[in-house]
């Protein structure tokens, strides 16, 4: 070495090859690992779209289904009560589309396609849509006390939600808790 500087060829200036060489490895190895992961993720949300779009691609058919099931449930529940004197004939077609409609609900669930009747249960918005409050003294406040449609998904994902009535206090009951509330303060 003479004046500060390195000759070439000495072991001083193969030190430095081989460390800029190694910090080069290095940086490209990251780049190829963060590559490979950005290969990876892109595979996982491509396999994740394709498995979204299978599960909901029916979903405007099935909602079209899922009116068709509703109105043979309407038609089946507008029939007259059955009686001792009813003829076979009735009986039978009650019996019958009793039966088509337990397989057809049977057959949407084998295809992701649920009905859920909330009746009892506390009120959710997202998957419930009042259609009347009741006074109920019997329920707390925001339970569905009667559902006239049932809340029907796909694969977990709301199709229709469920056309209910749901609790609301009575107003003995509202002044009672104002009461109580007021002596508190």
């Amino acid at each position: 070495m003479t004046d500060g500087r390195v000759e070439p060829g000495s072991p001083d200036d193969e030190k430095l090859e081989i460390d800029r060489l190694t910090s080069e490895l290095a940086d490209m190895r990251d780049r190829w690992m963060r590559s490979e992961a950005e290969i990876a993720n892109a595979r996982m949300r491509a396999a994740r779209t394709i498995e979204e779009t299978r599960d909901f691609a029916i979903q405007k058919f099935a909602g079209d289904v899922v009116e068709a099931a509703e109105n043979l449930r309407r038609g089946l529940d507008s029939l007259p009560a059955a009686t001792a004197v009813e003829p076979k004939n009735i009986t039978g077609l009650r019996t019958g589309l009793g039966e088509i409609e337990r397989g057809f609900v049977a057959m949407l669930e084998r295809n992701g396609i649920k009905r859920t009747d909330p009746t009892g249960s506390a009120f959710t918005p997202d998957m419930h849509q009042a259609v009347a409050e009741q006074e109920a003294s019997d329920y707390a406040p925001g339970t569905v006390l009667q559902t006239l449609s049932p809340t029907w998904t796909l694969n977990g994902r709301l199709l229709r939600p469920a056309m209910v009535v749901v609790a609301k206090s009575s107003p003995e009951k509202a002044n009672v808790q104002k009461v109580h509330i007021d002596q508190t303060v």
